[in-house]
């Protein structure tokens, strides 16, 4: 078995070099794509159909974003003041893409947007005090193959290690706590982390806690060997399914009122709409997440 970390910078191209090829991955997000729908899969994997991010998707970014730079300062210089500082400049950054440019037409809800921010900021203090801690690494991408040769590879949002070797994962999620279903996708999201750093390090992680900061609640869960065990299998079960699709182009659409929320019903033959013609399967990576992605 071969295991790696790698960080974001490494996974890109230099100045001047050509991207890296790189082998197709399962991540989080896209293995919960194909189980919700693989035509879904498909649109995002394959075709990487435009999509336009709302203001709460664009929000959790940069709430994340801000949360990774805090952690990058002395811990006396972790408080609700400083993090409220980095908002803006975070913001005025981020919304130099392309792709957020007509977000806020003129402006117009961007102040009260802000202030959500500052609100999901300060819920996030009511649950820690980051003084008090010091993670081993923040928004660390992970890379795990497993026995079967399907690579796992991943984000995650802050890893805290005790000294005495203890493993804590920790998700921060800007959206309210989920219901059941919501419930069930994140702790997907985080069994996922738990095996490729139980595949990379030896150590199931003693905790998995998912931290809903305009909820102001925290889920802490704590899985075992044998639970991991069968995860993996659901893995590579998904995986097989999406190679099979793969190889044929049949990903077929499974509609839920989840597609209430889909950007792609223009295309999905359960909304009367056609799908782009089946280009084959992707290269580079058809696993890897952004930004977007990674924030729910």
């Amino acid at each position: 078995m071969r295991v790696v970390t790698v960080t974001e910078e490494e996974g890109q191209a230099t100045e001047g070099a050509a991207a890296p090829r790189r082998r197709p991955a399962l991540s989080p997000s896209r293995a919960s794509d194909f189980k919700q729908c693989p035509l879904l899969y498909r649109f995002r994997a394959v075709d990487r159909l435009p999509e336009r991010p709302g203001p709460a998707q664009v929000r959790g970014t940069v709430v994340h974003s801000v949360l990774e730079q805090l952690y990058a300062l002395p811990a006396a210089e972790r408080v609700p003041e400083t993090a409220h500082r980095l908002l803006q400049p975070t913001w005025a950054k981020l919304k130099e893409l392309p792709e957020l440019a007509e977000l806020f037409a003129e402006g117009a809800g961007e102040e009260d947007w802000l202030a959500s921010a500052d609100e999901l900021i300060d819920g996030y203090f009511s649950l820690e005090d980051p003084r008090r801690l010091e993670p081993e690494a923040c928004e660390l991408l992970v890379e795990a193959e497993l026995p079967s040769g399907v690579l796992l590879r991943g984000y995650i949002d802050r890893l805290d290690v005790a000294p005495t070797g203890e493993i804590r994962v920790v998700d921060y999620k800007t959206g309210a706590a989920p219901r059941e279903i919501g419930e069930a996708k994140a702790l997907f999201q985080m069994k996922f982390y738990a095996l490729v750093l139980w595949k990379l390090r030896g150590v199931v992680p003693r905790q998995l806690r998912l931290m809903y900061l305009s909820d102001r609640q925290s889920l802490a869960y704590q899985p075992d060997e044998a639970e991991l065990t069968r995860f993996e299998r659901t893995l590579d079960a998904i995986w097989q399914a999406v190679m099979r699709a793969a190889r044929t182009g049949d990903f077929r659409p499974s509609k839920s009122r989840l597609c209430d929320y889909c950007d792609h019903k223009a295309f999905c033959p359960e909304f009367g709409g056609t799908p782009p013609e089946y280009p084959g399967w992707p290269e580079p990576d058809p696993g890897i997440e952004t930004p977007l992605d990674r924030v729910d």
